[in-house]
């Protein structure tokens, strides 16, 4: 299992992130909130995909570790996420409400959520001033993507590529003035403090 919470005594609380991109942008925006999750008992556990969910609950939550769990996911794996907690024992069967639960929703995904937090002038400057401008272009400029908006190509832009998504999530939040989080990150992060 990818993360060591469950061998570490001082953790006080497991967040569940399903990737390497989702897991670097919520360490990025506490140290930029000023919080040391690490010191204060919080592990941000990147799964290795959604289906993993059920998993990581069972290990960590009320059937195996014992430990408070929250979480962000994307929108469109809500059923997965819900499945997997209350197969876990952390929801009720049927719990729709996954906030109430500490699990927070990117509408589409994280990299659409910044997105939206920045503005595509902003994202495609934070682009540039990395040297893919280039890339970004041509990306653009396939036949593929005629008639995309900016900001879908944006987004097929940031999931391409090995190890560009972590990459800019770093970027990306990075870029972030404070009260611009996107909501589902502040959320997650007030969740931590509050509990770690």
């Amino acid at each position: 299992m990818t993360g060591q919470a469950a061998a570490d005594p001082d953790a006080r609380l497991a967040v569940l992130v399903e990737g390497e991109s989702d897991r670097i942008a919520v360490e990025v925006l506490a140290r930029r909130r000023g919080l040391d999750l690490a010191s204060d008992g919080v592990r941000v556990l990147a799964m290795g995909g959604i289906t993993n969910v059920r998993a990581f609950a069972l290990r960590l939550g009320p059937r195996g570790d014992g430990l408070p769990l929250a979480g962000l996911y994307d929108a469109p794996e809500a059923a997965v996420v819900r499945r997997g907690l209350a197969a876990a024992g952390v929801t009720a069967p049927g719990a729709t409400d996954l906030a109430a639960h500490g699990f927070f929703a990117c509408v589409a995904d994280l990299e659409a959520e910044l997105i939206r937090a920045l503005g595509v002038d902003r994202v495609e400057a934070v682009v540039e001033a990395e040297g893919d401008g280039r890339s970004l272009r041509l990306l653009a400029g396939m036949p593929a993507q005629q008639g995309w908006s900016r900001e879908r190509v944006l987004h097929r832009f940031l999931g391409a590529g090995s190890g560009r998504k972590a990459r800019y999530a770093e970027l990306l939040v990075t870029a972030l003035a404070p009260g611009e989080e996107p909501p589902p990150l502040a959320a997650l992060l007030s969740r931590a403090s509050r509990d770690g």
